[in-house]
């Protein structure tokens, strides 16, 4: 072809790359890349899919196991019975003891000792002597004879064996009990775990012989309980 003035006239050329695809940025073509684990599920917090933790190791104890554990704390009648019947034997020991030593005086210096209830001796003998009864038998087993006869016997708070410490502190303290007019048994009429004043300075209880490790328990279960709340 000529064009005007005799020169050939030739298609006007395009730019660059003429009849190719104009290109795409980057990885044209290709699908446009997600942020991070693309096509993973997306992370849960902590523990996913586990129960969720309850605090400590607490657990619902249903009421009928609250009801087993309960002990039974002896009542006033059962103490008082068993406290007659006591003093009834220490008192006919002790009377016993009296009238074998004047025997014994009497065979053999030959002459009769008449035992003056008023004599300082025999006062502080008696004492002495009833201090002996009550320790012994509440330190070595919690029960005097009295106590075996109606079924209840002298425990720690803790439901566990009173033991020396506590059976010597209960014996000390018991005439407490007497001396403010007999109001140091009121305790076991009004409170709720029926503990007279010398039950509370030495830290023990009366309980019947049978429910002495359920009294036990019942003291560990109110102590959980109140670290719990």
């Amino acid at each position: 072809m000529t064009g005007p003035g005799g020169a050939a006239a030739w298609p006007e050329p395009t730019s660059g790359t003429a009849g190719l695809p104009e290109p795409t940025s980057g990885t044209a073509g290709l699908p446009e890349p997600t942020s991070g684990t693309a096509g993973l599920p997306e992370p849960t917090s902590g523990t996913a899919g586990l129960p969720e933790p309850t605090s400590g190791t607490a657990r619902s104890v249903p009421v009928t196991t609250r009801q087993n554990l309960r002990g039974h704390y002896a009542g006033f009648a059962s103490r008082f019975i068993a406290f007659a019947f006591d003093c009834a034997v220490s008192i006919g020991v002790f009377e016993l003891a009296l009238v074998a030593a004047s025997f014994a005086a009497s065979v053999l210096a030959g002459t009769a000792i008449h035992w003056n209830r008023g004599n300082t001796w025999v006062v502080l003998a008696f004492f002495a002597w009833e201090f002996f009864y009550y320790a012994y038998f509440w330190t070595a087993s919690g029960k005097t004879p009295g106590m075996v006869l109606l079924g209840v016997q002298v425990v720690g708070e803790d439901g566990g064996h009173a033991g020396v410490r506590r059976g010597l502190i209960r014996t000390l303290a018991f005439p407490l009990s007497f001396i403010l007019a007999g109001l140091g048994f009121a305790g076991i009429l009004l409170d709720r775990d029926r503990r007279a004043l010398h039950d509370v300075i030495a830290g023990t209880a009366v309980v019947y012989c049978w429910d002495a490790r359920e009294a036990r328990l019942r003291s560990l279960a109110r102590r959980s309980g109140a670290r719990r709340s």
